[in-house]
């Protein structure tokens, strides 16, 4: 009698424990199959927006120095170099104002000896200045930049940089090209949930993972200087190409 009762009680105790067991083989299963569903309840697109402009502010600088064993001849000589600068520029059609000059860089040369090293004893002083203009005349600044080394007939050791070109609308832009891109990803997303079945669902996610401003016609790849140097954004063309990249997250229904 006692060992059909203790049979009996073992009989309950393994159907419970199989039946915990089969409980929590369910919840795994099925918070393992809520979890692959919540996985695969979205979809990742990347959306792009293109912009030719036209850029509508250029930055120019150029340079001029003078050498002298004489500190002071140095600075009389820089400042009459200025006032020819000055003149040419008023000559060309460029006013006063127009015109950011740099404050004055002094530089010690040294004799050097026999091995030539620097001695402590200066040799003579190198005096230079930078003259700037900025401005949306485009066409205007671009030619002088091209001719401004007339000055050396005047007898001014001047230097001419390549002009800068920029674009001072680009928030704005942004703003449109972000638009745009957005538009583009939900018609990605949507073609993709259409021939899977399934219906297109909110933007949970957004992420601009790129914005360049390439030469134009280099569809924004990355450009690299003689040098493999990746170049950062273009501000050596006039014409330009504004190129946005926009990672997206949808749900999915």
């Amino acid at each position: 009698m006692n060992e059909n009762k203790t049979r009996f009680i073992g009989n309950i105790i393994v159907a419970l424990i199989l039946s915990i067991a089969v409980i929590i083989a369910c919840f795994i299963g099925v918070n393992g199959l809520a979890d692959f569903k919540s996985k695969k309840n979205s979809i990742d697109v990347r959306g792009y927006a293109v912009q030719q402009i036209t850029s509508d502010l250029i930055v120019w600088t150029g340079y001029f120095d003078v050498q002298s064993i004489d500190l002071k001849d140095g600075y009389n000589r820089l400042e009459a170099d200025k006032e020819k600068v000055k003149k040419y520029f008023v000559e060309n059609g460029f006013k006063e104002e127009d015109l950011v000059f740099s404050s004055i860089s002094t530089k010690e040369n040294y004799v050097l000896n026999e091995y030539g090293a620097n001695t402590n004893e200066i040799a003579n002083y190198n005096l230079s200045q930078t003259v700037t203009i900025s401005s949306d005349e485009i066409d205007k600044v671009t030619e002088i930049s091209r001719n401004a080394t007339e000055l050396l007939n005047e007898g001014v050791q001047f230097q001419s940089y390549a002009p800068e070109y920029h674009y001072t609308k680009l928030a704005d832009l942004k703003v449109t090209m972000l638009a745009e891109a957005s538009k583009d990803a939900t018609n990605r997303a949507k073609v993709i949930a259409e021939n899977a079945g399934s219906k297109l669902g909110d933007l949970s996610h957004a992420h601009i993972s790129d914005m360049k401003i390439t030469p134009l016609y280099t569809n924004g790849v990355d450009y690299y200087d003689g040098y493999g140097y990746r170049l950062g954004n273009d501000i050596a063309s006039l014409e330009k190409e504004v190129s946005v990249v926009l990672n997206c997250t949808f749900e999915i229904k």
